[in-house]
């Protein structure tokens, strides 16, 4: 099982548990998460929606092993596998509970979308953020529009171009992140967010929500559907191939000194 689903009274928790792989985001993680926040987001009784996870590290992103495999792919099945994990993001953003991240170790590249689409989002100060697909020869397209929304179009393409690792604070400091609490005061840290949501009208943060992103540039089904076929494209490219294959090899990429 690499998704666990509990509740808190009217609080829902959702732990990414794939500890062995680093949590990383496959296809049936991106199905699960995908059919939880969608069914979560219709649940009456549920008012906040936290996102965990087991293990060291909170998420590695994508499955790598995925990317390989979609980088032999036909050109209908890799824009599929893109799709889901668009439409995950999707349906997080529109979620119209109020969605939590509880970050209690690193994140990288898919990861810190979730993190992005979230209301509220707690790191540890330990953890570690990087958004590093051009390393591999590829683009963070999908996360795209919710990363650049949450930090700016100035610092995404400082992170984006660079891949380089950034801590908490940075994150903090960016706004990807809301609070930084040492481990012990993680849980109470998110406990006090979730007090705050519930003394809100469920109705009432659900239209906020919609206030937000109404009165925002809209993320639309166009841009989602292009920043699919844009990582779609890229994963099938003769770079990817190879950044993913010194990946596994352990060895640097032809065009890294």
């Amino acid at each position: 099982m690499s998704l666990r689903i509990d509740r808190d009274g009217p609080t829902a928790l959702l732990t990414l548990d794939r500890p062995a792989a680093m949590n990383a985001l496959d296809a049936g993680l991106i199905a699960s998460l995908t059919r939880a926040y969608a069914a979560l987001g219709q649940d009456p009784a549920v008012r906040a929606v936290v996102l965990q996870a087991e293990g060291p590290i909170f998420s590695a992103g994508a499955d790598l092993d995925g990317m390989r495999r979609m980088a032999e792919a036909s050109e209908a099945d890799n824009l599929a596998d893109a799709r889901a994990l668009a439409g995950l993001m999707r349906t997080l953003d529109t979620c119209p509970k109020a969605t939590l991240a509880r970050i209690h170790g690193s994140a990288f590249g898919g990861a810190i979308g979730l993190i992005a689409c979230c209301d509220i989002a707690v790191a540890v100060p330990e953890a570690q953020f990087a958004l590093s697909e051009v390393r591999l020869g590829l683009i963070p397209a999908t996360i795209g529009p919710y990363v650049v929304r949450a930090v700016g179009p100035r610092a995404t393409r400082r992170l984006f171009v660079t891949a380089e690792r950034f801590s908490a604070a940075e994150a903090l400091r960016l706004g990807l992140v809301h609070e930084v609490a040492e481990a012990g005061a993680l849980d109470q840290a998110i406990g006090r967010q979730v007090q705050a949501v519930l003394k809100g009208g469920p109705a009432a943060i659900a239209a906020a929500k919609r206030l937000v992103a109404d009165v925002d540039a809209p993320i639309d089904a166009g841009l989602i559907e292009e920043t699919a076929r844009r990582i779609a494209e890229t994963r099938a490219s003769p770079e990817a191939r190879e950044g993913i294959a010194a990946f596994f090899g352990k060895r640097k990429p032809g065009w890294s000194p």
